[in-house]
């Protein structure tokens, strides 16, 4: 038999939970997981990190030789990088290095895996258009910025719900607004918002869609 494979493309505000199910997708389903969003925040940690060394062709080198575990620093979910990260994604040339490294795990990924499984924010439309699913994760402002307050605390970050709801209203306006590859959900996207869900609740609402169209 001829091995089936599948892409799916999720695309997401910040803190609406699809990294946290895209994981668990990922993970049920055998898939290589990308989180994109990662990719601009390492970027936006080595520009704070090497002020004087960061140039495109200094970006250039670290995207080629950028292996999955490097995205998986605690660092990188500081807000403020979240909110440079944001900054940095609307730049053409380096969007477009990114670009490169995302199609390369979404369609040549090691024969290992049964498909691939992207989150960020152009994904359904720009880096798969083609996916076998296409999903649009959000949830209201008050319910992201908890979460998001709560993981910060948990990591030991001093702030404050204001201050995380005010940042991550900034980064939805640079998402959403942005004239490259904005944040915007697809016609055939199918829309899950989470603002009401536990994480095992929107893990078995995505499984069982994604499962009853593979087993047709």
């Amino acid at each position: 038999m001829v091995k089936k494979y599948i892409k799916v493309a999720i695309d997401s505000p910040a803190a609406a939970g699809a990294g946290t199910v895209a994981k668990a997708i990922s993970k049920y389903f055998n898939l290589l997981y990308l989180d994109t969003g990662k990719i601009y925040r390492y970027i936006a940690f080595l520009k704070m990190k090497h002020p004087k060394k960061y140039c495109y062709k200094f970006i250039k080198r670290k995207i080629k030789n950028l292996k999955l575990k490097d995205l998986e620093r605690k660092i990188l979910s500081n807000d403020d990088i979240g909110t440079m990260a944001s900054m940095i994604a609307k730049d053409k040339k380096v969007r477009k290095m990114v670009h490169n490294f995302q199609i390369n795990c979404a369609y040549r990924f090691p024969k290992k895996f049964n498909g691939s499984c992207l989150d960020g924010r152009d994904i359904t439309y720009r880096i798969i258009p083609d996916a076998n699913f296409k999903f649009f994760i959000t949830a209201s402002l008050s319910v992201r910025a908890l979460r998001r307050y709560r993981e910060l605390r948990k990591l030991g970050k001093k702030t404050t719900l204001f201050d995380v709801k005010k940042s991550i209203k900034i980064r939805d306006y640079s998402d959403f607004s942005r004239r490259i590859s904005p944040l915007k959900r697809t016609k055939d996207s199918i829309l899950i918002n989470t603002s009401n869900l536990t994480k095992k609740a929107c893990f078995l609402k995505i499984k069982n869609i994604i499962e009853k169209e593979t087993n047709n």
